[in-house]
């Protein structure tokens, strides 16, 4: 299902909504959905699609431009994925992203060989061609390369725009066909004026005008699930987050009544979590709200299992058949509403339209049994996280419940290493709590994208009251980051983390040592599972 798809809905929304779209075609890399969330910024609609798309599938969605995005193979492999060679000749403009530049200088009678020095990391660009896409920058900028090959000889018609000290081809243009191709990376937030390259592409090349807003994307996606869902029921998978919260809010929007929201109490929440899933729902919607308590039943099937992925199979499965035998006692259900968002397609490696790697289950997209009973309902799935806030904004939900820290589906079971038990859930909760109220304390909640704890498995000797101890090891995560796509650790005040290792280790029975988490995504994920 594409909510945001040209097809669905009334013709005459969707071809204002759409009437300007980019297609960008996916070669298997991990950041392609960071090129369509720079797409979207610039109030253009993306759309992300296999690199293999059919000229025909093209021709159909009235491109204003392609993306070739990049991707970790070589274009001279036998097996490295390909387009289709005549959508040069549509006419439409074409911005290939490193692979995606190579992959066209080889396709039009270009070269690609391995570089004698390989980049990963920052450049320094020179431009030497201020045209169209360049136009208004500087002569020098900052560039984020990360490649083995090269294009080593350009194919008949083109140009080069720029250069760094060990790539000369780092960006290129055909002298009478709108197709531009770019070594480094643009859509990602080390390049320099990144933004406004892409901004460039699109409005001076392309000629886009900005006309998709999430305002609109709000009244299309309500009219559509009015039209699809007809006088059937609902049912929402509420967990206090922001991702399901806006899930249900767009629906009560669009059918009211017929919308029910289940809380399941899995024993994996988060301290004091079902009560304040409950005070919030009661204060911002009016639609039914049942709750089950189902601790005993997840712990039960979690018991002895280690493995991260196998954990998350498990929790999908024990969801679904909670959500099944909930909606065996509703009238007229047949519709389950989930707050997939499109990072997790993509990190599930589920997406359709795109071969990128599986990096983690997500019980929304990863764990559900092949037979569900009812038919999924994703409103937000084609969505970044920063747009399912603005679109919360949009609906009028209020900004600490807008605003509030990602909490995985899984829920702790991903942030207890190992096996998990009632007792090590407990621990891992009252260490969390004082995380969130140290940081909340300091006026950093807002400032920080993510913070939670994570109990290891490893336990280490300390000293206590004169004793000797041997108990548990906490690590505490914080990172900033725009997209959860890629994050940076959080630099906390050393005061800060000293107040939260101190309070942790004094009140946490069974903690004895506290360690703050310094990765990076990547090559680190957010969540420890």
């Amino acid at each position: 299902m594409n909510i945001l798809s040209h097809e669905q809905g009334s013709a005459t929304q969707a071809d204002s909504l759409h009437s300007e779209r980019v297609l960008v075609l996916d070669f298997g890399s991990q950041f392609a959905q960071l090129i369509a969330r720079r797409v979207r910024e610039q109030n253009v609609y993306c759309e992300i699609v296999r690199h293999d798309i059919s000229i025909e599938s093209i021709q159909a969605r009235k491109p204003s431009a392609l993306i070739l995005s990049g991707g970790p193979s070589s274009v001279y492999e036998a097996k490295a994925p390909k387009c289709d060679p005549k959508l040069f000749s549509l006419g439409i403009p074409i911005l290939g992203i490193c692979y995606g530049m190579q992959l066209t200088a080889h396709a039009m009678g270009g070269s690609v060989k391995p570089c004698p020095a390989r980049e990963f990391g920052r450049a320094r660009l020179q431009i030497t061609n201020m045209e169209k896409l360049f136009a208004g920058f500087p002569h020098e900028i900052d560039v984020w390369m990360s490649h083995g090959d090269q294009v080593h000889d350009l194919p008949e018609g083109f140009e080069p725009l720029a250069a760094t000290s060990t790539c000369p081809i780092a960006a290129v243009k055909h002298r009478s066909l709108p197709i531009y191709g770019l070594q480094f990376h643009p859509e990602v937030s080390h390049t320099s004026l990144g933004s406004t390259l892409i901004h460039n592409f699109l409005y001076n090349i392309a000629g886009c005008e900005g006309r998709w807003h999430l305002s609109d994307f709000a009244q299309q996606t309500i009219q559509n699930m009015r039209e699809r869902i007809g006088d059937d029921r609902v049912i929402c998978g509420l967990s206090g987050g922001v991702d399901s919260s806006v899930t249900a809010a767009l629906l009560y929007k669009a059918i009211g009544p017929q919308l029910t929201c289940i809380l399941i109490d899995n024993g994996l929440l988060r301290k004091d979590e079902q009560s304040a899933v409950i005070s919030e729902f009661t204060n911002h919607f009016k639609a039914d709200l049942r709750v089950v308590d189902a601790s005993d039943r997840f712990l039960s099937t979690l018991a002895g299992i280690r493995d991260p992925q196998e954990k998350r199979r498990r929790i999908g499965h024990a969801f679904i058949e909670c959500f099944k035998e909930e909606a065996a006692k509703i009238n007229g259900a047949k519709y389950l509403a989930q707050g997939t968002l499109y990072p997790d397609v993509i990190e599930s490696g589920a997406a359709p339209d795109g071969p990128a790697a599986t990096i983690k289950l997500h019980h929304n997209v990863g764990g559900l049994p092949e037979q569900l009973g009812f038919e999924l309902v994703e409103p937000l799935r084609d969505l970044f996280k920063d747009e399912v806030r603005r679109l919360g904004l949009e609906l009028g939900l209020p900004d600490h419940l807008v605003w509030r820290h990602p909490f995985p589906g899984p829920g702790l079971a991903v942030r207890c290493l190992g096996e998990i038990t009632k007792t090590k859930l407990d621990v891992l909760r009252e260490a969390d709590e004082i995380v969130i109220t140290e940081i909340k304390n300091a006026d950093l909640y807002r400032s920080t994208s993510q913070a939670f704890v994570v109990l290891l498995e490893s336990q280490s000797v300390g000293v206590m009251g004169d004793a000797r101890t041997y108990e548990n090891a906490v690590a505490v995560r914080c990172v900033n980051t725009d997209d959860f796509m890629t994050a940076d650790w959080s630099r906390l005040p050393y005061d800060l983390l000293a107040r939260i290792s101190t309070r942790i280790i004094n009140e946490v029975r069974g903690v004895n040592r506290v360690c703050y988490d310094i990765s990076s995504k990547p090559p680190a994920t957010i969540e420890w599972e």
